[in-house]
């Protein structure tokens, strides 16, 4: 099994690099100590893709992802379903530029939300920047939108005509989006890049974010060592909030998390649960999380980097166990090939 050292700049260092053409002869996510045994349920699909937001709908799972390419190709998202968590089903392209007439490239992390019996799909694009690190270069033409739909595979079209979040309220920047419905029912779309994450209140149809008494849109949240992918879900009667750290295109991301009373925290991180692992692959973060309705199996689904790795976009859509110690917190996730294997009832 190839193992690896940290160079000084966070990126892995894995010594004489592996010839091409014993490469190709390994399926995407193996080793070549493992390619000859049972084969893997990770990743659990073939391509490049990132950023999973994973939900069960229609009695199905649904995995909707980022493609992995260079920003100017991220111009379509694909979404994938399973009946049983092994064998998948590609729906291509359910959204596109097309559609979407203000967006034209960088489409990332979609989240979706099932609705008056229709399909909400949030999503980030244009990789927008702001004047503070951009000088020459600030944008309000992009940034976090929507598109809706009456099948989770689409056709998708733009529900809005614009961006729901174009500012960069806190510094955070807008993108990497999740929706989340509270117990009472009221829907918050949490969100940010750049070391902020922020929560926001939707009204009733999505059209727009609900100030808080105060009158602010958003509320930044931003726990310790924040710095993109935020995703939440109750258990217990409490909000655990978890997210990505480190940098994205090496093998220092990774996930936190943190727990509260509700969703606007306080959050106090406690842990890092998901890491690189020397003997499977690095990078692994921007993940979701699933919970099989009335029973306390977990799962998180992710991305990760295989080993070797030669790209920076080459990064895979995996899914492991998530399991909990009797007190709440959260054991370290253990990534595998072998992956899991779940039929709904």
């Amino acid at each position: 099994m190839q193992k690896f050292s940290w160079n000084a700049d966070g990126t892995p260092n894995f010594g004489t690099p592996v010839k091409e053409q014993e490469v190709l002869a390994i399926p995407s996510g193996q080793t070549r100590a493992n390619a000859k045994a049972k084969l893997p349920q990770n990743p659990i699909f073939e391509g490049w893709y990132a950023d999973p937001e994973g939900v069960i709908l229609d009695k199905k799972y649904w995995v909707f992802p980022t493609f992995s390419a260079k920003y100017k190709a991220q111009v379509f998202l694909d979404a994938f379903s399973s009946k049983d968590l092994v064998n998948w089903k590609k729906h291509p392209r359910i959204v596109d530029t097309s559609a979407i007439k203000w967006a034209n490239m960088a489409m990332w992390a979609p989240s979706i939300v099932q609705k008056d019996q229709q399909y909400f799909l949030f999503f980030s694009a244009n990789d927008i920047q702001s004047a503070e690190r951009n000088k020459v270069k600030d944008d309000t033409m992009g940034g976090i939108g929507i598109a809706v739909a009456n099948r989770p595979e689409g056709p998708y079209r733009d529900y809005l005509g614009k961006p729901l979040i174009n500012h960069f309220y806190n510094k955070a920047q807008p993108i990497d989006q999740f929706v989340f419905q509270d117990k009472d029912q009221q829907y918050y779309i949490l969100y940010g890049g750049w070391g902020h994450c922020n929560v926001g209140k939707l009204n009733a149809d999505f059209t727009a974010l609900t100030p808080f008494p105060n009158g602010d849109l958003v509320k930044e949240i931003t726990p310790q060592g924040y710095v993109e992918g935020p995703t939440m879900f109750i258990r217990n009667g409490k909000y655990y909030l978890m997210w990505s750290e480190g940098g994205w295109t090496n093998g220092t991301y990774k996930v936190a998390y943190a727990v509260a009373d509700g969703v606007m925290g306080p959050f106090e991180k406690i842990g890092t649960i998901l890491k690189a692992d020397e003997n499977i692959a690095t990078g692994a973060g921007h993940h979701s999380v699933i919970n099989v309705p009335n029973t306390d199996e977990w799962y998180m689904v992710y991305h990760r980097r295989p080993i070797p790795n030669f790209d920076r976009d080459h990064r895979v859509v995996c899914i492991d166990r998530l399991y909990f110690n009797a007190d709440g917190t959260i054991k370290e996730v253990k990534m595998t090939f072998e992956g899991v294997k779940r039929k709904l009832k």
